[in-house]
C-alpha cells in the first residue's frame, strides 16, 4: 500500500530566517512538505499553479505585494484554498490581522522568536504543523471519529418544529475562520432584527474591539463590544470581549450582560458554552444558537443545554466551514434543527426569529 500523499505547503515570506526555520521545522514532520518559499505576494501569485500548493503560510508585511493584497487577488480564483498567516505584526496589530480575515485568510498564528531556535521549532511541531493539517483537511478527525451521525441532523435544511416557540435571543459562536463567516451572516441581518445577537468568538483579547468595529462598519445593526451591565436590546449585537465569559443575567428585573474571568473552557476565554447555558437558563425555549466554522467542540455543551430546554440549533455545513470542529460535533450529537451553507444561515435566523412573531399576533 502507498503512503498517502504528503500536504503540500508554500510559505510566503520575505524573511529569509522565517523561511529556513518553516522548511526545517516542516520538513521533520512526515506528512508534510514544503513545495516553495516565496519573498513576496506578487510572486507567489505567478507561481501558485505551478506549486499546486495545498495550503500557504502567508506574511502580512511584505514589499511589492504585501499579505492582504495577495488575499485580495487570490480569492476569487482559489476561494477555497486554506490560508494561515503568519505574521509578528498579528501580535499587536489586530487591525491588520483582521482585515487579513475580512480579506480571506483561513487563520492565523503569530510568529516566534526566530532568535530562539529550539523553541520555535518546537512551536512549529506543536502549533503551526497541526493547524496546517486541520485546515488541509476541514474538518478534524476526532470529531468525526467520535461522534456518530444522526440522521436527522445530517439534513440540511431541516424544517422548523411545528410548535417552535417564538425566538428572543440569538446566540452565535465561532472560532477559526469565524471573523469572515460572521461578516456574512451579521451583514445579511436587517436593522430591525427583533431580537439581540450574542457572539462568542475565539480571539485574543486585543481583537475584540477591532472586531466589533470591523463588524460595525458592514453590518446595518449595531454592533459593539459587550459591556457589564448593558441592557439586551433588539436589534443589537453584542461582541464578548476578550479574555471575559459572556453570559446574560437578571437583575432588578432586567435582563443584562454579565462578564465573567472563571476559568477558560476548551482552552478559551470567552468560550461558546457558558453563554449558551446562561441563556437556556434565562430564556428557556426562546433561545436560538448558531455554530459557525471553528475547531475544536466548544458549543456541544452549551447547545445540549439549549436542546433540553426546547431551545433551536443551527449549524453550518461541513461544505461552507474552514474547519468543520464546532458545527460538526453539534451536528453529530443530533443536536441541530438545521444544517445549512454559510450563505442561508442569516435567512434562517431572520425566518425563526420572525415566524414565532408572527404566530403569536395571530
Amino acid at each position: 500500500m502507498s503512503a498517502p500523499a504528503r500536504i503540500r505547503v508554500l510559505i510566503v515570506d520575505d524573511s529569509v530566517t522565517i523561511r529556513q526555520l518553516l522548511v526545517e521545522g516542516l520538513g521533520a514532520e512526515s506528512d508534510l512538505e514544503v513545495v516553495g518559499t516565496l519573498a513576496n505576494g506578487a510572486i507567489a501569485l505567478t507561481q501558485l499553479a505551478r506549486l499546486a500548493p495545498d495550503v500557504i503560510v502567508l506574511d502580512l508585511h511584505m514589499p511589492v505585494l504585501d499579505g492582504i493584497g495577495f488575499l485580495e487577488r487570490l480569492r476569487p480564483q482559489h476561494p477555497r484554498l486554506p490560508v494561515l498567516v503568519f505574521s509578528t505584526i498579528t501580535t499587536h496589530g489586530a487591525p491588520a490581522t483582521l482585515q487579513a480575515m475580512w480579506a480571506g485568510a483561513s487563520d492565523y498564528l503569530a510568529k516566534p522568536h526566530a532568535g530562539d531556535h529550539a523553541a520555535a521549532r518546537a512551536f512549529v511541531h506543536a502549533e503551526l504543523a497541526p493547524r496546517l493539517r486541520l485546515l488541509h483537511r476541514g474538518t478534524e478527525t476526532s470529531v468525526r471519529d467520535r461522534a456518530p451521525q444522526s440522521p436527522v441532523a445530517a439534513r440540511a435544511g431541516v424544517p422548523l418544529r411545528h410548535a417552535a416557540p417564538i425566538v428572543s435571543v440569538v446566540a452565535i459562536g465561532a472560532s477559526t475562520g469565524g471573523p469572515r463567516a460572521l461578516a456574512d451572516v451579521l451583514s445579511a441581518l436587517p436593522a430591525d432584527l427583533e431580537a439581540p445577537v450574542l457572539v462568542v468568538q475565539h480571539i485574543p483579547a486585543a481583537f475584540t474591539r477591532h472586531l466589533a468595529d470591523g463588524l460595525a462598519s458592514q453590518c446595518e445593526l449595531d454592533v459593539r463590544e459587550a459591556k457589564a451591565g448593558a441592557q439586551l436590546e433588539p436589534g443589537t449585537v453584542w461582541i464578548a470581549a476578550g479574555d471575559h465569559h459572556l453570559l446574560v443575567k437578571r437583575a432588578r428585573g432586567q435582563l443584562v450582560l454579565a462578564l465573567e474571568q472563571t476559568p477558560p473552557e476548551h482552552a478559551c476565554r470567552p468560550a461558546v458554552d457558558p453563554l449558551l447555558c446562561s441563556l437556556a437558563d434565562v430564556f428557556g425555549p426562546a433561545a436560538l444558537a448558531v455554530i459557525l466554522t471553528g475547531m475544536g467542540q466548544d458549543g456541544l455543551a452549551g447547545c445540549l443545554r439549549i436542546r433540553s430546554v426546547d431551545g433551536q440549533v443551527i449549524a453550518q455545513d461541513e461544505s461552507t466551514s474552514v474547519v468543520w470542529g464546532m458545527p460538526g460535533s453539534v451536528v453529530r450529537a443530533g443536536l441541530a434543527d438545521a444544517v445549512l451553507p454559510l450563505e442561508a444561515i442569516a435567512a434562517e435566523i431572520l425566518t425563526r426569529v420572525r415566524r414565532g412573531r408572527v404566530r403569536r399576533v395571530a
